[in-house]
């Protein structure tokens, strides 16, 4: 009997939650804990971390996990290596639904860089308008040029104090090519820090900063571990031993 482990959090998480609900798998969704509020799910749920690689295995054996899927999101790289030494401890079947990253079109004005520090050097030493697209774990570094009118947003509303000053705006996506667009405008964002996370779901700001000829500065995946990796929940379904129920 197949009993899955979702690693989730994303779009293509939820997307997989519910084909299995409708199919009559049983599953059990992961959420990290980075969000206050998540989402609802389909599946019976846990929030937060396992305590490593060895916690993770744990839980597996302990929960009876046939299947794990690693549907994180592509920068979330430490969970990513856990579940894969997780599941070659078990011998538990793992898959990684995986996003195609983003590919600098023509009309882009990229600057990639390999992480946070470079993202950071790369921005202009004169006051400018930035909107950090790249959440909440990774602002701090941007403190180290405070003099930049920064704009986040967040799913939750900050805790704490920020390590600059900040117009912050609390909203879920995904988010329109029209809505990007007006926000952009409206703030009158000069420069924007994205990481490349791929997909559909969070493109639109790539494409307003295109539509405007605006610099992004792009930061690149971090490495992951090999593992199996399929793009669509169709796929993972199929892997499951299950055709995909994606209707409603």
């Amino acid at each position: 009997m197949t009993r899955a482990l979702i690693l989730g959090g994303t779009s293509e998480a939820n997307l997989l939650a519910a084909a299995i609900a409708r199919a009559g798998l049983e599953a059990i969704y992961s959420y990290g804990g980075r969000t206050r509020n998540p989402a609802d799910q389909p599946l019976p749920t846990r929030v937060g971390g396992f305590g490593g690689a060895n916690g993770l295995a744990d839980y597996i054996r302990r929960e009876a996990i046939t299947h794990v899927v690693d549907a994180t999101h592509p920068f979330a790289a430490e969970m990513s290596r856990n579940a894969a030494a997780a599941c070659a401890a078990s011998g538990t079947p793992l898959i990684a639904i995986e996003r195609v990253p983003w590919a600098k079109a023509t009309d882009d004005n990229w600057i990639e860089v390999a992480d946070v520090a470079s993202a950071v050097a790369a921005l202009p030493e004169n006051r400018a308008r930035v909107f950090l697209a790249i959440g909440r774990q990774h602002i701090a570094p941007f403190g180290a040029k405070p003099q930049h009118a920064y704009t986040l947003r967040f799913v939750d509303p900050p805790e704490g104090a920020l390590p600059f000053d900040a117009d912050v705006i609390v909203s879920r996506g995904p988010f329109t090519l029209q809505s990007e667009l007006e926000m952009m405008r409206t703030r009158g964002i000069e420069w924007i820090v994205a990481r490349n996370s791929g997909g559909e779901g969070a493109r639109a700001k790539i494409d307003a900063a295109r539509a405007l000829g605006l610099p992004v500065i792009m930061i690149s995946r971090p490495p992951l571990p090999e593992r199996t990796r399929m793009e669509s929940v169709a796929e993972v379904m199929q892997w499951l031993g299950h055709r995909a129920c994606l209707g409603a």
